[in-house]
């Protein structure tokens, strides 16, 4: 069964840092997969926040650029997503998303705040 789960979410003040993984199943964990980290705030659409490429390339939102990192360990077949400087805008669930072989599979959500 592939399995997707997050971890890491909580409270942070702004400007503080916080890490999230996800632990991805090894049949759906390929380099040349699409992995990425979305997140919905409340009242708005789900949005892309970082990804992977097919080519393993990054790429960012905009308004994340220079505070966020999306990073991955093959050998433990995890995908992270470092915040930094972290603004109250940052707030909401995030998920953690794999698109392998025209199948697309979603994590269970981690709440992350950003409030003073």
């Amino acid at each position: 069964q592939v399995q997707l789960v997050e971890s890491g979410g909580g409270l942070v003040q702004p400007g503080g840092s916080l890490t999230l993984s996800c632990a991805v199943s090894q049949t759906i964990f390929s380099r040349h997969a699409l992995m990425g980290w979305y997140r919905q705030a409340p009242g708005k659409e789900r949005e892309l926040v970082a990804s992977f490429t097919s080519g393993g390339s990054r790429t960012y939102a905009d308004s994340v650029k220079g505070r966020f990192t999306i990073s991955r360990d093959t050998t433990t077949n995890t995908l992270y997503l470092l915040m930094y400087k972290m603004k109250p805008e940052d707030t909401g669930v995030y998920y953690c998303n794999v698109q392998h072989s025209g199948s697309v599979y979603w994590g269970q959500g981690t709440q992350v705040t950003v409030s003073s």
